[in-house]
C-alpha cells in the first residue's frame, strides 16, 4: 500500500486530506468527528474580530438534477470567541498530535494586530497559519480579505508583518478575484510566505427566485454577493494551482490546493498540477466527514496501479505538460469514430455537429436492433472532440490519433517565418488573402483544416 502521508511548507500530516477553512472546522466537536473519521489535517475556520452573521446564507446551484455542483455563501468567519477558539484548537492538537491543525487567521491592517494574534495562536500549539487574503464578502468590505489579496503590496507587507513573529510555516490563501493569481503568489514568496493555498472562493451571485425576483440566499428581501464554491469551479482552481507551480519565480513553492475537490480524481488531479495537499469544504458540507474514506481508499487504490510508493511521486507529476496555445502542434490530428455496436440512435452528436461545428456526422443503416446509428465522414471530420463530449454512451464515440502526414508545426514556429499581421511588415503574416506555403495547401470551406489519411491517403514522409 502507498505511502499516503505528505509534507506542505514543513507540515506534516498522515494523509493529503485537509479540511478547508469553512463551516466543517469550526470547533473541536466537529474537527473530533473529522479525525477519527480520517482526515489528515484541518484548517480551523478564520479565527478574528467579532462578526454577526445572517441567517439564509447559503445558495446552491443545481444542474439537471444534480444538487449542489456550486454554493454561494455570505457566511463570514468564525463567530466564536477568539478565546473559546485557540483553547479549542489546542485540545485538538492534544487530542490528535499527529494531525495537521493549522490556524486561519485574519485582522485588520495593523502590524501590531497581527504580531499579536500570531503570538497568542503559536501558543495553541497549531502547526501552521494560513492568512486568509482571500474572502470576497463581509470581511473585504471591512478591508480585510480579498481587499487585501487584491492588492500584492499588501500581501507582501502583512505576510512581511506576521513572519516577523512567527516561529511556525505559514501559508498564505489567496483570492482568485484577481487578473492574475502568480502576482499573489510572487508578493506571498517575497513577503516571506512558506507556501501558498489556492483558490479560495470566487466572487458570485448564485441564482434569483422568479417567482419573487429576490437573490438566493435571500436575507428578509434583499441579497449580496458571496463566495461561489464545489465542483462547478474545480477547472478554474487547477488552471490557477498550475500557473503558480508552472512559473519559474515560483518553483518550490509548496502549495495547498483548494477548490470543488469532492473525488479522489479531484485530489489526485490538483496533486499532479502542483499541490501537496488538497483542501475539502463543500463536499463536506454536502455529504459528511465519511467522504474521506472513499477519497483514501481510491487514492491508494490508484497509486498502487500506477506502482507508486508515495503520494508525494504524484505532486507536480503534469505541470511540464502545460503550455500555450503557441506551443502546440498544429499537424497533429484526431479523428472521430462512432461504435456502431453501442450507438442508440440518438442524433445528439449529428445534432451539434450540425449545428455548432462543420456538419460531418449522418445516419446509416444500423443493426437488427437498431435501424439507425451514427457514422462520421473522416474526410470532412476536424477532430475537435465535442461529439464524443455530448455522447451519452461511454466510449461510443472516440477520438483516434492518425498517422502523421505533416511535420510538426506550432503557431509560434509558424509566426517565427512569416510574421504576425499589425506586429511585422505589411508584406508579411497571415491574412484571409494570403496563406504563406507552409498552410496554403491546409485551407479549405473550413479554414485551416489540416490532412490526415483519410484526405490524403497513405502518410508521406515527415
Amino acid at each position: 500500500m502507498a505511502d499516503l502521508s505528505t509534507d506542505t511548507a514543513g507540515i506534516q500530516s498522515p494523509n493529503p486530506f485537509w479540511i478547508a477553512s469553512g463551516p466543517p472546522g469550526n470547533s473541536l466537536r466537529q474537527v473530533r468527528l473529522a479525525f477519527e473519521a480520517g482526515w489528515g489535517g484541518v484548517v480551523w475556520k478564520t479565527v478574528g474580530g467579532p462578526v454577526i452573521d445572517t441567517a439564509m446564507r447559503y445558495g446552491g446551484l443545481d444542474v439537471y438534477g444534480r444538487k449542489l455542483v456550486g454554493l454561494n455563501n455570505i457566511e463570514l468567519i468564525s463567530d466564536r470567541p477568539i478565546e473559546v477558539n485557540f483553547a479549542e484548537i489546542a485540545q485538538a492538537k492534544e487530542e490528535f498530535p499527529d494531525r495537521a491543525v493549522v490556524v486561519s487567521l485574519m485582522v485588520e491592517t495593523e502590524r501590531q494586530a497581527w504580531h499579536e494574534v500570531v503570538k497568542r495562536a503559536e501558543q495553541t500549539g497549531c502547526d501552521g497559519f494560513e492568512l486568509n487574503f482571500g474572502c470576497p464578502h463581509g470581511m473585504s468590505e471591512r478591508n480585510m480579505g480579498a481587499a487585501v489579496g487584491q492588492v500584492p503590496e499588501y500581501i507582501e507587507m502583512i505576510t512581511g508583518w506576521v513572519k516577523e513573529v512567527a516561529t511556525i510555516p505559514v501559508l498564505v490563501k489567496l483570492t482568485p478575484n484577481i487578473t492574475n493569481i502568480e502576482s499573489g503568489a510572487l508578493a506571498a514568496k517575497a513577503g516571506g510566505a512558506d507556501g501558498v493555498s489556492a483558490i479560495n472562493t470566487i466572487n458570485s451571485i448564485v441564482g434569483l427566485d422568479l417567482d419573487t425576483w429576490e437573490t438566493r440566499p435571500s436575507v428578509n428581501g434583499k441579497g449580496s454577493h458571496g463566495g461561489y464554491a464545489g465542483p462547478a469551479v474545480k477547472p478554474i482552481a487547477l488552471h490557477m494551482v498550475s500557473s503558480i507551480a508552472h512559473n519559474p519565480e515560483l518553483a518550490g513553492l509548496p502549495i495547498s490546493g483548494i477548490g470543488g475537490a469532492h473525488t479522489w480524481q479531484d485530489v489526485a488531479e490538483f496533486m499532479l498540477l502542483g499541490a501537496s495537499t488538497v483542501q475539502v469544504c463543500t463536499a463536506i458540507m454536502h455529504h459528511g466527514f465519511r467522504l474521506v474514506g472513499e477519497l483514501e481508499t481510491g487514492l491508494s487504490n490508484y497509486l498502487d496501479s500506477k506502482g507508486l510508493a508515495s503520494v508525494r511521486d504524484l505532486v507536480g507529476g503534469s505541470v511540464e505538460r502545460i503550455s500555450s496555445f503557441g506551443d502546440l502542434d498544429l499537424n497533429w490530428q484526431v479523428r472521430a469514430k462512432v461504435d456502431p455496436d453501442s450507438c442508440i440512435g440518438c442524433g445528439k452528436c449529428i445534432e451539434v455537429c450540425r449545428d455548432n461545428q462543420v456538419d460531418c456526422i449522418d445516419w446509416e443503416n444500423g443493426t437488427v436492433n437498431i435501424g439507425r446509428v451514427a457514422k462520421v465522414d473522416q474526410h470532412e471530420c476536424i477532430g475537435c472532440d465535442l461529439c464524443s463530449i455530448v455522447c451519452p454512451v461511454t466510449d461510443c464515440i472516440t477520438m483516434e490519433e492518425q498517422p502523421r502526414v505533416l511535420q510538426e508545426l506550432n503557431w509560434n514556429g509558424l509566426n517565427a517565418k512569416v510574421g504576425v499581421p499589425g506586429f511585422s511588415d505589411e508584406t508579411s503574416g497571415i491574412t484571409w488573402e494570403r496563406f504563406p506555403a507552409e498552410v496554403a495547401p491546409l485551407v479549405d470551406s473550413h479554414g485551416f483544416h489540416n490532412p490526415s489519411t483519410a484526405d490524403t491517403g497513405e502518410p508521406e514522409p515527415v
